[in-house]
């Protein structure tokens, strides 16, 4: 290692001790704010679907019959599925929470999100931890990378046991029947990755009606509460 890359080292350590506190700062932020919105479900879905698309409207249904059962709406602030779900909070009168990351290619939360409850995150992994520790379900609409990375990590902390187990609901039978019959025919009876239980930890739907009651179902004998 030449002198150069060891003095390169040494102000990255100096530097990781400033980004610790912007860490911190972030995770106190979304605390004060979040713990005193109420029960909420965070609706997950691509940026990209547009007003026309059928699942654009379908999440704004999604929104409002979940605001008519008592829940508020965290989304990701967005554009696409993220803002329909922000427009059937905020137009029907409910909690409507944006969870904005900083994005070169993104301008800003949507015109759905309340202006009290918008949160801009540097750092994905606090404002996945804000997504989780509020949501006494998730809703998966179709999406990406990003729809996937936030759903592999619910499934992964339900069947690990870091959380107790909530709704995890995927919308959309057309769009997501690809993938769950991979996770069963290749994960589960091929590799033996998961068990046959872990098949348990979702219900897919194509009924609003049936997100609500599945959720409503799930709560019947349980507090609700923050996850961790």
């Amino acid at each position: 290692m030449t002198i150069q890359n060891r003095k390169n080292w040494t102000e990255i350590k100096a530097q990781s001790s400033w980004r610790m506190f912007k860490i911190i700062a972030e995770f106190v932020d979304g605390f004060e704010k979040l713990d005193a919105i109420g029960p909420c479900v965070s609706i997950f879905g691509s940026a990209r679907t547009k007003p026309e698309n059928s699942y654009y409207t379908q999440a704004e249904t999604v929104s409002k019959k979940l605001v008519e059962a008592g829940y508020g709406i965290i989304t990701g602030g967005g554009p696409g599925i993220m803002e329909a779900a922000n427009k059937g909070a905020k137009e029907n009168g409910g909690t409507s929470v944006g969870l904005h990351i900083e994005l070169p290619h993104e301008e800003g939360c949507n015109k759905y999100v309340d202006i009290d409850k918008t949160l801009v995150f540097k750092y994905f992994f606090a404002r996945k931890v804000m997504f989780i520790r509020y949501a006494q379900a998730v809703v998966y609409m179709p999406g990406g990378f990003g729809t996937m990375d936030e759903l592999f990590e619910v499934l992964t902390l339900v069947q690990t046991g870091k959380i107790q187990p909530i709704p995890i609901i995927f919308f959309g039978k057309a769009y997501w029947e690809g993938l769950l019959d991979w996770i069963e025919k290749t994960m589960l009876n091929k590799a033996q990755n998961i068990n046959a239980g872990d098949l348990k930890l979702f219900h897919i739907t194509d009924d609003p009606e049936e997100v609500v009651s599945i959720i409503e179902t799930h709560f019947q004998n349980q507090k609700l509460t923050p996850n961790f």
